[in-house]
């Protein structure tokens, strides 16, 4: 697996239609040290009925009507767009429709994100697939079968593909995060994989990108105060800049193995905290060493306790005092 890992910024609909709370969330995404900052393109009435059952948290508007409100022109994209290239900061969205791809495709996206709600959605994908730009798939509520398909269709046309985990639960429980399915999506699709992160904390986060997973991502929001379908489940400010720490530098340990046998790695240390056979009396020069001469005491440098048998019979070159660190050259070959 890829140990380069990309952090994504969700934004999603956090900013609530605010085209302004929407560009500096582009500079907070920055400023946190997320590599990528994305977005949801909506477009109502290419997307969703009129009468769509809304979730839970709509009490006053209607799902159409929250997508209607919150929803940027062409305009407002290209926008974005240059707000995160000027950032630094790669733009993404997850399209909803065939008109949000062909709005996605006018402002210049990199690569695109699938939704968990899209995969079954064939014919959306396949148009995806055909601009033969990067995709990253998430996995939140299909099954294996249904993301077969996904896969298959995407790779008709290219093998650019990423797959993420994530399990569709706001909170998202740690009984229900499925770190195991990470390692399984790699041996079944042989892609790089990811983790789309909807706990409370960053833990899950960390487990994944120790076992090796391409792209992290999680909900960004000024505060979890805020009005709409993002905020109440994503990460404020100041966790999401110890999430981006905490996986660079998880980064860093995967990415520099460490030689257990290096001599020089610890060669400091072990002069410090390690023994080395000592003298317990004074010995004459010519005598025999005796299992009963010995001690062992810091500090290390000189013969180690467990080459003892090596000193063991020996006569020795010189007279050795009391408390005297015995060296290989003190005795007689």
């Amino acid at each position: 697996m890829n140990n380069n890992i990309d952090v994504i910024a969700e934004v999603g609909s956090v900013h609530d239609g605010s085209f302004n709370n929407a560009m500096k969330l582009v500079v907070l995404a920055s400023k946190v040290g997320a590599n990528v900052v994305k977005f949801q393109t909506h477009i109502p009435h290419s997307e969703s009925l009129k009468d769509a059952p809304n979730p839970s948290y709509f009490n006053n508007e209607t799902r159409f009507e929250y997508f209607k409100r919150t929803q940027f022109s062409l305009d407002q994209w290209k926008e974005i767009k240059s707000e995160c290239d000027s950032h630094s900061i790669e733009f993404m969205s997850s399209p909803f429709s065939h008109d949000a791809v062909n709005m996605l495709e006018s402002i210049g996206v990199k690569r695109y994100k699938i939704a968990s709600g899209e995969v079954t959605n064939i014919p959306l994908i396949d148009f995806i697939a055909q601009t033969n730009k990067p995709i990253i798939l998430s996995s939140g509520m299909s099954n294996w079968k249904e993301l077969d398909k996904a896969v298959e269709t995407i790779r008709n046309y290219h093998n650019d593909l990423s797959i993420m985990q994530c399990s569709s639960q706001y909170p998202c429980s740690y009984e229900n995060v499925g770190l195991n399915i990470i390692d399984e999506i790699f041996e079944r699709y042989n892609c790089p994989t990811g983790f789309s992160d909807h706990t409370s904390s960053n833990y899950a986060s960390f487990a994944a990108a120790a076992l090796g997973v391409s792209l992290i991502e999680k909900h960004l929001t000024f505060s979890r105060d805020m009005y709409g379908s993002d905020a109440p489940f994503a990460t404020e400010p100041k966790n999401f800049k110890d999430l981006v720490i905490g996986v660079k530098s998880i980064e860093t340990m995967l990415n520099n193995a460490v030689n257990k046998n290096d001599l020089n790695l610890y060669i400091d240390m072990k002069e410090v905290f390690q023994k080395s056979i000592v003298s317990k009396c004074f010995l004459k020069k010519g005598s025999i060493i005796s299992i009963e001469n010995l001690d062992y005491k810091k500090p290390g440098g000189g013969i180690e306790p467990k080459n003892v048998s090596e000193v063991v019979g020996k006569k020795l070159a010189r007279d050795i005092n009391r408390d005297m660190i015995i060296n290989y050259e003190d005795l007689i070959k």
